[in-house]
Order: C-alpha cells, then structure tokens, then sequence
C-alpha cells in the first residue's frame, strides 16, 4: 500500500530534499543539489516567491519507506496576471513504481481542482527561472547546477498515465573554436562602431551588482512571448541575485551599453560546477566550499546559462560582440567545450547562436501536462 502525506515540518523538509541522495546514491550522472540551497528554496517562510505563490510538499512512503516526493505550487502572477489556470508541479522524483507516480500526482490533482485550475504541468520551479523539464534524452549525462536529472522510467510513467508533452528544452555541447574566423571579428568590429556600442568587463564581483536589475529587465523583455514565461519580480530579482552570486566568476560576465549607457545586451557564463558537485555530495562542508573554488579556478568546460538583448538590437549582429568576448575569455582560461542552457525548442533565434561552434544536441527535456476537467 502507497501512503502519501504532506510535510508540515523542518524535520520532513529536510526528508524532502534528501530522497534522491538514496535514489540516485548509484548514479553516476546525477548531480546532486547543495542541500542548505534546496531548504532554502523551498521554506517559504524565507524564500520571497511566497510572495506570488503557493506550494505544498508530499513524500510516498510503501512499507513504511520513502519512495517518491512532489511539490505542488500554484503561481498567482500565471494565473491572475496571465490567465493561465496552471496547476504547477516540480521536484518529483519517484522509484520505478508507477503507482507511487500515480498517488503523487493525484494529490497535486486535488489540490489543483479544489482552486478551479484547468490543468497540470511540470515538473518546474515557482517561475521560470528555475529547473524545468523531465529528462527525455541525454541519459549518459551529467545535469548542470540549473537542471534536474532523471532515469528513463519518468517520461514513460508520465506517457502511461495519460499526459502530454507540453514544452520541449533542448541542450547543445559547444566546442569552442581556438580563434575567430577574421570575417566574425570584423563584423563585431563594425557593429559595435556602426551602434556606438561599449563592452563591459569586469574584474570583481561587486562590479557586477549595479548591472543586476538591468539584466533581469532584459530577461524580461527577451523572453516574454516564449510559452513559458512569468514575469520576474523585483524581490525575486534581489532573491536570484543573492542565491547565485557566489557561483558568479566576473571575468566570465559581458555587458554592453549603448551610447546613452543603457544596457543592452549581456550574457552570463560560468565555469561548469557539475563534477565539483558530485563531489561536494550536498555540502559545502568539509570540502564542499573547495571543489567549487577549485572549479571557478581551473576547468576545460564552461555553461551558458543567461543571454539577454534588447528587442530592439535583436537581428542587428550584437551576438557576435558577445561571442568574440567569450571566445577571448575561454582561450585565456583554458575553456575548450561549453554547454548550452536549456532553451526552448520553438526558440530558433537562440539556436542559431551556436551555429558556428559545431553544436550537437546532447540533451532534451520535457514537462508533461493533463487536463483536470
């Protein structure tokens, strides 16, 4: 008999986050969380999110045994400001039992239906700034700090229990080219006389912090026809900012401003973290802290995980400044592959980025949706 009861205490969310640690304690392609980060997240009595949102927390127990977790989460700004009436869901991770599978996502149907939503979708975060997907392809890889991985046996429990795809993220692994065609540099050359346009770099992590808001307006303004867009608010701006700071190297960050100094374009880069967190096993401490100092220091692979440009310098040959600087950067840090961020499959401007770097799709990621009516 599958049993499943909602966490109401510290002592359950902390059961919460540790279930895949013993799920996936014999993977070697899962890259586990810092456990102190996923507390965090998901208290909401210190996360802002809660702000705009709701969540609830389940664990499955079979012979009085964990076997599965789910967090049910409903978005008010997605509903209230979007129309959507979207039951969210994320953080699911189950045994190869589809009936565990199946009484997890029943309570998060209840919950759901009690509220009048339209239907299910997930697994994904509080906004879309967060993980989002079931893994579909790229089952030999490791995951990066901003993806979930998962066994084969998700998306077929999904299929089996009558959901749908919904949206699609594709991944790429980049090699990047020792030097830049003469051409490429001439253009971002020319582009950058012909829009008056100024390339920030930087040296120091405080240096980053007055650009901050900046960006996460450009996030907004670039992405907010894609499918799954929320808007971002300013207190999970300052959120964000705090959470991820300290993965941030600087020499690996690009702005560019305009000839009035507004920013309009960036691009956020960072050193891999997957092996040095697969080592840290969940904790800064002992050594946690230092596999991911050492990883920010010496490492062959870097992720792409932010680019952002104003509309109206979208199509005008700014993503080729962008390129040049990064490519500069990796020749001078030892970066030979890069690793795409998850982007939208329908998102074709994004894709034709990586066209000159030999991209080959080695990942892809899914949220299945269902109806609840």
């Amino acid at each position: 008999m599958i049993e499943v009861k909602q966490v109401t205490e510290k002592k359950g969310l902390k059961q919460f986050v540790k279930f895949p640690f013993s799920l996936y304690k014999n993977c070697k392609y899962w890259v586990p969380p810092l456990i102190s980060d996923e507390l965090e997240t998901l208290d909401l009595k210190n996360n802002p999110v809660a702000k705009n949102a709701e969540a609830w927390y389940f664990l499955a127990y079979k012979n009085n045994e964990i076997v599965g977790r789910i967090a049910a989460i409903i978005n008010h700004i997605e509903i209230n400001e979007q129309h959507k009436k979207k039951m969210r869901f994320g953080w699911i991770d189950m045994i190869d039992d589809i009936e565990v599978t199946k009484a997890l996502l029943n309570k998060v149907i209840e919950i759901g239906k009690s509220h009048n939503l339209e239907y299910l979708e997930g697994p994904v975060g509080f906004s879309n700034m967060e993980k989002a997907g079931i893994l579909t392809k790229g089952f030999n890889e490791m995951n990066t700090l901003i993806t979930w991985y998962h066994y084969p046996y998700y998306a077929e429990h999904f299929k089996q229990l009558g959901f749908k795809k919904q949206a699609t993220w594709v991944e790429y692994r980049l090699l990047n080219p020792r030097d830049t065609p003469e051409k490429v540099k001439k253009f971002a050359k020319i582009i950058q006389k012909r829009y008056n346009l100024k390339v920030i770099r930087f040296n120091h992590k405080k240096e980053i912090l007055p650009y901050v808001d900046a960006m996460f307006g450009l996030l907004n303004n670039t992405y907010n026809s894609l499918q799954t867009f929320v808007p971002i608010k300013q207190y999970q701006i300052d959120y964000y900012k705090e959470k991820y700071f300290n993965f941030i190297n600087p020499h690996y960050i690009t702005c560019i401003k305009d000839k009035d100094g507004k920013l309009i374009a960036f691009s956020v880069v960072m050193p891999s973290f997957s092996k040095a967190l697969k080592k840290a096993n969940g904790k800064l401490f002992p050594f946690g802290w230092y596999y991911l100092w050492q990883a920010q220091r010496k490492n062959d692979t870097a992720a792409f995980y932010l680019i952002g440009i104003d509309p109206e310098y979208q199509g005008k040959g700014v993503t080729a400044i962008i390129f040049e600087e990064m490519r500069a950067i990796f020749q001078r840090k030892g970066i030979v592959q890069t690793e795409t961020n998850p982007e939208l499959e329908e998102n074709t401007a994004v894709q034709q980025l990586w066209k000159a770097y030999d991209p080959v799709q080695h990942k892809e990621r899914s949220t299945f949706r269902k109806d609840l009516n």
